[in-house]
């Protein structure tokens, strides 16, 4: 199977502009309360008669195209990025200065929220399509969750689940077999786009095989191996990037211990 054309980030990068600046800044057209993304996105939760007070943290709205970075490890924690539409990975130089990606984001999803312990952005974020993303500047968030208590609570869920994504990786690289570590990755990519609302046996990847590799600590001959195997097998049907998944429950029984 043919290996996608790697992604070659380009040099610029988008950042908030500091947020005691505002004025110039696009407001958002699409309000949070008409979004079809809400529910997995910080307004998520939050009862609609705060939602009006909860729309001020959306500091502008941006286009990002493929390719281009977003924010950089080390750099200053401004703010939240929520995905409007669009892909993203994260990723952070090893030891020997290869690209380790650390993360794959769709539409729902927020970026930069490692970077609220330490004031510092700790991955790279690059876009691996054209992407639509809402600004969100942290000390707005601040602001608005002392007078909501829902938009506080709500941010506590997402940072558990920040830490709880750190642990699920922990675990995919330190305990689970080649083939485990794929079929985990492609559930989880299914499950997600279900819960948005999209089809989860059609799967249309954005990253490459080598980055698939990255992610999972596999060599890219690996993946590729694997995901012919897997459609030998029945259990998907590979068309380099389109990936349909032909049977669901005999990739979740690829997860379970041998007898």
């Amino acid at each position: 199977m043919p290996v996608a054309e790697r992604i070659v980030p380009q040099r610029t990068a988008v950042f908030l502009r500091p947020v005691e600046s505002p004025g110039d800044a696009r407001r958002p057209e699409l309000s949070c309360a008409k979004c079809n993304l809400r529910e997995t996105c910080l307004s998520g939760g939050v009862p609609a008669e705060d939602l009006e007070r909860v729309e001020d943290i959306v500091f502008a709205r941006r286009r990002i195209k493929r390719g281009v970075r977003l924010f950089d490890a080390g750099d200053t924690f401004r703010g939240v990025y929520a995905i409007r539409s669009g892909f993203f990975k994260t990723s952070l130089a090893d030891s020997d200065g290869r690209d380790q990606v650390t993360g794959f984001f769709m539409g729902g999803e927020l970026l930069g929220m490692d970077g609220l312990g330490s004031g510092r952005y700790k991955d790279r974020a690059i876009a691996l399509e054209d992407s639509d993303i809402c600004v969100m500047p942290y000390p707005l968030i601040e602001k608005i969750a002392l007078e909501v208590p829902s938009l506080q609570r709500r941010l506590h869920t997402l940072l558990a689940s920040e830490i709880e994504r750190g642990h699920g990786i922990m675990l995919m690289l330190g305990s689970m077999r080649a083939e485990e570590r794929l079929a985990a990755f492609l559930l989880n990519l299914s499950r997600r786009l279900l819960h948005r609302g999209y089809s989860g046996s059609n799967l249309m990847l954005r990253m490459t095989r080598d980055e698939i590799g990255s992610y999972l600590g596999l060599k890219t001959e690996t993946v590729s191996r694997l995901f012919s195997a897997f459609q030998k097998s029945g259990l998907l049907e590979v068309q380099q990037k389109q990936i349909s998944i032909i049977d669901i429950r005999g990739l979740e029984r690829r997860l379970r211990p041998a007898d």
